[in-house]
């Protein structure tokens, strides 16, 4: 399964997601999960890649949940808390508040993502 984060607002994105990816490697419910940064190719003339996702990649022994509320204690630690966009298939969905009801609502969103049939063809 493959789930990607962005942050939304913030001057140092690639900083936020460079200091988020950090903070799940070092989460015991994302530990052994393929984390990578991602972003668009270089547009002409620039210095490199610019960074704008956070791409996460699991296996059968994910939690939504854990998922989620590691995303939520990070986002308390900012100094000023943005929008984390996180997208999965066609789901995306964005933690504003981190309010127990918008924790359950994206963990019912992405786990229904995750039972949806995907075409093999």
């Amino acid at each position: 399964m493959r789930i990607q984060v962005r942050v939304d607002g913030v001057r140092q994105q690639e900083a936020e997601l460079r200091s988020l990816q950090g903070w799940l490697r070092r989460e015991p419910a994302a530990r052994g999960e393929n984390l990578s940064l991602a972003g668009k190719a270089p547009e002409p003339g620039s210095m490199g890649q610019l960074i704008d996702a956070l791409e996460l990649v699991t296996g059968n022994g994910w939690s939504a949940a854990s998922f989620v509320l590691s995303l939520v204690t990070w986002r308390q630690t900012r100094p000023r808390p943005t929008r984390v966009v996180i997208r999965h298939g066609a789901v995306e969905v964005s933690l504003t508040e981190g309010t127990v009801e918008e924790v359950r609502r994206i963990v019912a969103a992405l786990e229904q993502a995750d039972s949806t049939p995907r075409s093999t063809s």
